[in-house]
């Protein structure tokens, strides 16, 4: 009786495995300025020049550096690092990092 339900077990744990690497096959992350926000969506235009949708809820961690932020604290004009998984070509973020604001002479390069 122990050998089958150790067989059993080996071989739900063998088939649960690669179920839990695609859980997070899909996340993607965005680094950016915030160009627009509306209500919970951020649209972070990239150092490319692409413009990706950043949807937010309220399981979201917004940080800058170790100290948690309300999604009232985010501006137009902010650096953010956004993370989590991708659906049609938006992102819906698990985290979103605020960075530090760009110097007077990286805002005249842009």
């Amino acid at each position: 009786m122990n050998k089958n339900l150790i067989v059993v077990v080996a071989l739900a744990s063998a088939l649960l495995v690669p179920t839990v690497a695609r859980a997070h096959e899909h996340d993607k992350t965005v680094m950016g300025t915030v160009s627009s926000i509306d209500g919970n969506n951020l649209t972070v235009k990239t150092a490319e020049g692409k413009s990706v949708m950043v949807m937010m809820d309220a399981k979201t961690k917004i940080t800058k550096g170790t100290t948690k932020l309300a999604a009232t604290a985010l501006k137009v004009g902010d650096r953010v690092v956004a993370s989590g998984p991708e659906d049609k070509a938006m992102i819906m973020a698990e985290t979103v990092k605020l960075g530090a604001a760009p110097t007077p002479a990286q805002a005249a390069k842009k």
